[in-house]
């Protein structure tokens, strides 16, 4: 089952039109989650990133859109997907429904909710290698739409398919002024000593809600330091650690770039301490 626009129906009974600006223009916004010990966790932060995302968009907010309504819509599919007690990644997906070319003929929206089961519930720290390197076939333009979680990834997913190619776990993106902002798929902290470092969104790297997490935990901890400045390339090699933050897989620490591994430290201390934040 999904949820389109407030209406559980099955995904053979929804249907994407030929008219469908998401699919035209990318004119759409989305907020990836995760349901875990019967809630939605951080969303807060979610919804208010969407409500920021979809004005910055120039979209219409509907008035039903209050916490309460989207978090009981993710609840309700949950549930009917027979997940209450399960893990699951939510994908909540906000499409502007007018007719037109580039310019909308108007604002209104509307809205679709995926479900699906997540084997974990609690984060944990994966002894898998992971080796990443820098992609600098593309680059990030550094600005506010950057930092939007929008239906505009096109670079995220050619960068995908080179990183498969080269054998990689992941890559690194960089900027327009060649700094390095954040991987395909996650925002990126650097250990050195007991300085934690991590790119600010002027930079262009995505508003991740994690990365809100980790910062607020960081900025707890007497024996870190945490700045936002921009990270050069050359600092990569340089640093104690390197790890990776997004919702669903919390903390990924990195194993090595090229020729330098990479200590996984602080990463275990933040997926505990994190761990212990979401079943408060």
């Amino acid at each position: 089952m999904i949820n389109f626009n407030g209406t559980l129906v099955s995904e053979e009974e929804s249907k994407i039109t030929t008219h469908n600006r998401g699919l035209n223009y990318g004119d759409a916004a989305f907020e990836t989650l995760k349901y875990s010990g019967g809630k939605v966790l951080f969303w807060e932060d979610h919804y208010f990133r969407l409500m920021a995302t979809m004005r910055i968009m120039r979209m219409e907010i509907p008035m039903r859109f209050t916490p309460e309504y989207l978090e009981n819509q993710i609840l309700e599919l949950v549930s009917a997907n027979g997940l209450n007690s399960e893990s699951a990644r939510i994908k909540l997906l906000v499409v502007r429904t007018a007719d037109g070319l580039y310019k909308p003929e108007n604002q209104d929206v509307e809205f679709y909710i995926w479900a699906k089961p997540l084997e974990k519930a609690y984060y944990e720290i994966k002894p898998d290698e992971y080796v990443v390197d820098l992609y600098k076939d593309y680059y990030i333009a550094p600005g506010l739409l950057s930092t939007l979680k929008s239906n505009n990834k096109l670079i995220n997913v050619i960068g995908s398919i080179y990183a498969e190619e080269q054998g990689l776990s992941n890559c690194l993106l960089l900027n327009t002024n060649k700094m390095v902002i954040e991987s395909l798929n996650s925002n990126l902290f650097l250990v050195f000593g007991n300085i934690v470092k991590t790119p600010p969104l002027s930079d262009g790297c995505l508003k991740g809600v994690m990365r809100k997490q980790i910062m607020d935990i960081l900025d707890s901890m007497e024996d870190f330091e945490l700045i936002e400045e921009s990270v050069s390339p050359f600092e990569l090699q340089k640093a104690d650690e390197m790890f990776l933050t997004n919702v669903i897989s919390g903390i990924i620490p990195v194993s090595q770039y090229r020729k330098k591994a990479y200590s996984k430290d602080l990463s275990k201390v933040l997926t505990e301490a994190l761990n212990t934040k979401i079943r408060d």
